[in-house]
């Protein structure tokens, strides 16, 4: 089953969501209208406004008051969209043109700095002061997560928990806050908000692990990047580092920079895939999967629980 089809039964309020982005996106400044326009015509899987939307279903779920949580949400990923593509120095998205190589950095930066505070805008309709703290700690993480991903580019001797910190900070936090947001937004009780933060964070940590491996066995076509474009731009994912356990691989590895031509990157990405790392990730991947299914089963059972079910089923077994 296509990840689409396991909620259809949201398309209706999903499309009340997208109408709400759009309005969000829009600016009195030409440019920066277009630029947040294209930026939502690319599309996205938002599976945060999903998982917002779920989660309010375990409390009271009112759709006039949870699409301004799940607004917030899918408006902070895409503004971390745009400033990602800025520290990466990356030309495609999807396929599509980055906001940065239409425009240039500086009309990126703005752009994200713009989306960032209409999310907060957006969040004014939910009074509830327990939601604004949450979603305050979490976007100065995922800055803070930013900063961390301009540092350690390029620093091949990171620890595995640098790496866990940065995924947490990069996908996580926000899956695990849409889910606790949208709990929160419906009223649900503490118990089941907190359980849904972490169902989220272990989904979160899950997902960037499968991408991370993606970027080495899709083809270009299916990631609308070249494969390999993590590491050539110099961001150490989960399966670099257990290939930088091998000293040959070591070696190899470390000599990657902006200037590595296609032809040795090619030979580096084969190297990795022949190596047994990639198995090692999707395992690491699967143990955090086992913890979100885990969570699910402390709370009560409804068509949300069933649907987060299968969604982080669906996860789990996208193709390596």
């Amino acid at each position: 089953m296509k990840l689409k089809a396991m909620y259809s039964f949201l398309n209706n309020d999903l499309t009340i969501i997208e109408k709400e982005l759009e309005k969000t996106a829009v600016s009195e400044y030409p440019l920066l209208r277009q630029a947040n326009l294209e930026l939502l015509q690319a599309g996205g899987k938002r599976i945060r406004p999903v998982f917002v939307l779920l989660s309010a279903m375990f409390g009271n779920y009112d759709i006039q008051r949870v699409k301004h949580v799940a607004v917030a949400l899918e408006t902070i990923h895409m503004a971390s969209l745009v400033h990602d593509d800025v520290i990466d120095d990356a030309e495609l998205r999807r396929g599509k043109p980055t906001v940065k190589s239409r425009y240039d950095n500086r009309i990126a930066m703005y752009t994200g700095d713009y989306l960032l505070a209409r999310s907060l805008e957006v969040m004014t309709n939910i009074e509830d002061p327990l939601a604004h703290k949450i979603l305050s700690q979490a976007i100065v993480d995922v800055c803070l997560g930013e900063i961390e991903q301009i540092k350690d580019k390029y620093q091949f001797d990171q620890a595995l928990r640098t790496y866990l910190r940065r995924i947490k900070r990069k996908t996580a936090l926000l899956i695990a806050v849409s889910c606790q947001l949208g709990a929160v937004s419906a009223g649900a009780s503490e118990d089941i908000h907190r359980k849904l933060y972490w169902f989220g964070y272990y989904v979160g940590m899950s997902f960037q692990i499968t991408d991370d491996i993606l970027d080495f066995t899709s083809t270009a076509e299916e990631l609308g990047k070249p494969v390999g474009s993590d590491l050539l731009q110099g961001n150490i994912t989960l399966p670099v580092l257990f290939a930088l356990e091998d000293p040959i691989m070591k070696r190899d590895i470390e000599k990657i920079s902006m200037k590595t031509t296609p032809e040795d990157m090619q030979q580096i990405l084969e190297k990795i895939l022949n190596s047994g790392v990639i198995e090692r990730s999707a395992q690491v991947s699967e143990r955090y999967l086992h913890k979100a299914f885990r969570i699910l089963e402390e709370l009560p059972k409804n068509r949300a629980r069933s649907t987060l079910q299968s969604i982080a089923k669906y996860i789990g077994k996208r193709k390596f």
